[in-house]
């Protein structure tokens, strides 16, 4: 290593442990709604975070000096991001929203799949939520059992094969370092590993849009059975999540890309076509995708989207009402919702985003303009789009996070040696973990949505498999408490009885503009009401309130005669307005 590289490395590593510094004394610049670092860092977690990110830093010090050859990429980066996502299982679920996807997907698991497609967006009520990502949880659900893990397992997987199509992508367009590199970045926002865990739409959502993007780079360039798959990955990226619709756009660009590059005419079939050459005929290596001819592309394209929209269309006609009354609700209640509701570029890209990954893709823009790569185009639309409809909330950020990974990759090119690059990706992902791991997950595991986790892992070591469920009405409440209900139920495998009555959980007008107003239209799903009988039987009996000691109405005191408490749950965070308090009571005679 000659003195030139190490000084670089020196500088490298200096910058690293500088950036976390930064972004900590300017934390007040974070206004992230979950993970923000105002939060996260209030009781001193910065000093272990920081010995954390040092010895890792030393730690990829030394694994950027080793140059081991993969033999398989692709496993490699699955397995270590499976690793990596796997450490953030202990997680509760964090956001409230996982109580609608629990709730859809519950009405498959029990009552079947003709159900599902049939009354949803009616019994299954289903907001501005898409109906594919729940199908599958209830799937889950119905044929594996009604366990997170499973769904953890699941959504790690995801999580994991869109890093192995980042690098996919990445090799396609570009080589095997440029697609090693983006994938291994994407292991370089912090925020997102606080996601894979979650029974949310957003990691599916991400993996089946960059899977839309790969399968169409293929199927333009390979045709055959490619323009079918390309064909059934649009169609579920469509229906994973509205906020890709407009990102579906990529294809258009995709294409245009490779009508660019493509020969002028080639005289083989459309959709099969020989090895890839270049022009002087000699076949091509990886990343090139200029042998195949305009015209088949042309008849590739409007084959993978003609399949895609005829799916599509079955599908929008079938639930037309309900898709309507989604749009109408999207554009007059969210869309509005969004500018009060935003976080900054600031938050997304510098706190919650290593700032390495941030610089290099800013970089690329450079570098794709200089070699004047139109290949660039396709990754970098989706930026495009988001700083053009300032797009202000990472949520809907996150599909394009891929995408933003591979930018970063190409934008290392600035630097010539294998070792520089390879280190500044380490730096990035380990100063990700080290925040994640150190910082957000121990800030995640205190905040009041814990209390309903740890309570159902109580409930499971009492007696019966019956648990009934009180919730305690709050006066200006920020949410409807009733929505705890099924994500108590998530951490339980005991049957839960809960007779709801919208009467007593009043809510003011304000309601109608709070971004959880969802919660406010929550129906008691068909399974949790209280059958003859039910609300005799001697079974645990569970309060959920808003603080503790609230005051419990007199036809509960009755119903709680002979009961005595024996644990009550009420960690609390003291940031966000959701508050849980779980208490639970033992029939009389109960051992526990």
């Amino acid at each position: 290593m000659n003195r030139n590289i190490r000084v670089q490395l020196l500088l490298i590593s200096l910058f690293t442990l500088l950036t976390f510094v930064v972004l900590f004394t300017s934390r007040f610049a974070d206004d992230n709604r979950l993970t923000s670092w105002q939060w996260v860092f209030e009781q001193g977690r910065a000093v272990a975070v920081f010995l954390a990110l040092a010895g890792s830093v030393i730690l990829a010090f030394l694994c950027s000096r080793l140059s081991f050859p993969l033999h398989s990429p692709a496993t490699f980066l699955f397995l270590l991001s499976f690793m990596v996502g796997a450490l953030f299982w202990r997680e509760p679920e964090v956001i409230v929203d996982a109580s609608r996807y629990f709730t859809q997907a519950k009405h498959l698991e029990v009552y079947g799949t003709g159900y599902f497609l049939r009354e949803w967006g009616k019994a299954v009520q289903s907001w501005t939520d898409l109906p594919l990502v729940p199908f599958l949880y209830g799937l889950i659900f119905r044929f594996l059992g009604e366990s997170r893990v499973y769904i953890q397992i699941f959504t790690t997987s995801l999580f994991s094969m869109t890093v192995v199509l980042t690098f996919l992508i990445g090799k396609e367009l570009w080589d095997t370092d440029t697609g090693l590199r983006g994938g291994a970045f994407l292991l370089g926002m912090p925020y997102l590993f606080t996601q894979v865990p979650l029974m949310l739409v957003d990691v599916p959502t991400m993996f089946f849009l960059t899977l839309s993007i790969f399968t169409f780079i293929r199927g333009l360039e390979r045709g055959g059975w490619m323009v079918a798959v390309s064909s059934a990955s649009l169609f579920f990226a469509f229906f994973s999540k509205y906020s890709t619709w407009p990102m579906l756009s990529v294809l258009a660009v995709i294409l245009v890309v490779h009508l660019r590059k493509a020969a002028p005419c080639v005289s083989h079939s459309t959709f099969f076509p020989p090895l890839r050459r270049d022009r002087s005929g000699t076949v091509t290596g990886e990343g090139d995708f200029n042998v195949v001819d305009r015209k088949a592309v042309l008849f590739r394209g409007a084959g993978v989207i003609f399949l895609a929209l005829l799916m599509i269309a079955v599908v929008l006609l079938y639930k037309y009402d309900v898709f309507a009354e989604q749009i109408r609700l999207l554009f007059s209640f969210q869309k509005p919702g969004l500018r009060k509701w935003g976080e900054s570029f600031l938050s997304t890209f510098f706190f919650q985003i290593h700032p390495f990954i941030t610089i290099s893709a800013l970089c690329s823009c450079y570098v794709a303009f200089r070699k004047r790569d139109i290949r660039f185009a396709i990754i970098g639309w989706l930026l495009v789009l988001l700083v053009l409809f300032q797009v202000k909330r990472i949520r809907y950020t996150l599909p394009l996070f891929p995408m933003l990974a591979l930018m970063a990759s190409c934008g290392l090119h600035y630097f010539q040696e294998k070792d520089v690059r390879r280190f500044v990706v380490l730096c990035a992902v380990v100063s990700s973990l080290s925040v994640s791991f150190f910082g957000y997950l121990p800030f995640l595991q205190r905040i009041s949505m814990v209390n309903l986790k740890t309570a159902g892992e109580f409930l499971d070591t009492m007696d019966g498999n019956k648990v009934e469920v009180y919730t305690l009405p709050e006066k200006d409440a920020a949410l409807n408490p009733a929505v705890a209900v099924p994500l108590l139920d998530l951490y339980t495998r005991k049957n839960i009885v809960y007779n709801y009555n919208a009467s007593l959980f009043p809510h003011g007008e304000e309601a109608a503009t709070s971004p959880l107003r969802f919660t406010w239209e929550y129906t008691n799903p068909g399974y949790y009401r209280v059958s003859s009988g039910d609300g005799e039987q001697n079974m645990p009996v569970v309060v959920l309130s808003e603080a503790p000691g609230g005051t419990i109405p007199g036809e509960m005191r009755d119903r709680l005669k002979g009961y005595r408490l024996v644990r009550e749950f009420d960690t609390y965070e003291g940031v966000y307005g959701f508050r849980t308090v779980v208490a639970v009571y033992a029939p009389p005679g109960s051992s526990k």
